[in-house]
């Protein structure tokens, strides 16, 4: 298989390791999430952030939760997907001057980050319901739902303001 770890044997164990990889995920996301707010010079832009950090903070909590329900201990494996989106947006954003550019690659960056959250979790729903866990699955739905409660938050900031302004 060559892709994951040898430990994964069935959807159940598949399951652990997507939920691992979440939570690994949203740690990482926290950490690069105030390096954001620093940077960012919109005032909708950096309130944005912040409230996604504190989102963010409350997805991990779940997610804890979620591992609990399901009779696991909460840990995190590297996630080399989000630390590529977060080296990137770290590149880019180091490499612009202009600052209404900047906050455009920082909302573009932050949209990455959103959508590889929104297919894990989706995958992650999927998942539960098809392993008899709806309880998991509701918690997870959560998660989902902010996610692309935000996306569609930064689609609207982009489209109204942030990319305007850099073009």
């Amino acid at each position: 298989m060559g892709l994951f770890t040898s430990d994964i044997k069935t959807l159940d164990d598949l399951f652990v390791h997507q939920l691992q990889d979440i939570y690994y995920a949203e740690k990482q996301i926290t950490k690069a999430l105030p390096k954001m707010i620093g940077m960012a010079t919109d005032a909708g832009l950096k309130a944005g952030f912040e409230q996604h950090l504190r989102e963010t903070e409350t997805q991990i909590k779940r997610l804890e939760q979620v591992f609990q329900m399901h009779g696991q201990t909460a840990k995190a494996v590297d996630c080399p997907a989000i630390d590529g989106i977060i080296k990137e947006a770290n590149q880019i954003s180091g490499e612009i001057s202009d600052k209404e550019v900047l906050d455009a690659a920082l909302l573009a960056s932050a949209q990455a980050v959103e959508h590889y959250e929104i297919t894990r979790y989706g995958t992650l729903i999927a998942w539960a319901k098809q392993l008899g866990r709806p309880d998991c699955a509701s918690v997870l739905q959560q998660n989902l739902d902010e996610e692309y409660a935000t996306d569609k938050k930064l689609t609207a900031m982009a489209e109204a303001k942030v990319n305007v302004k850099a073009a």
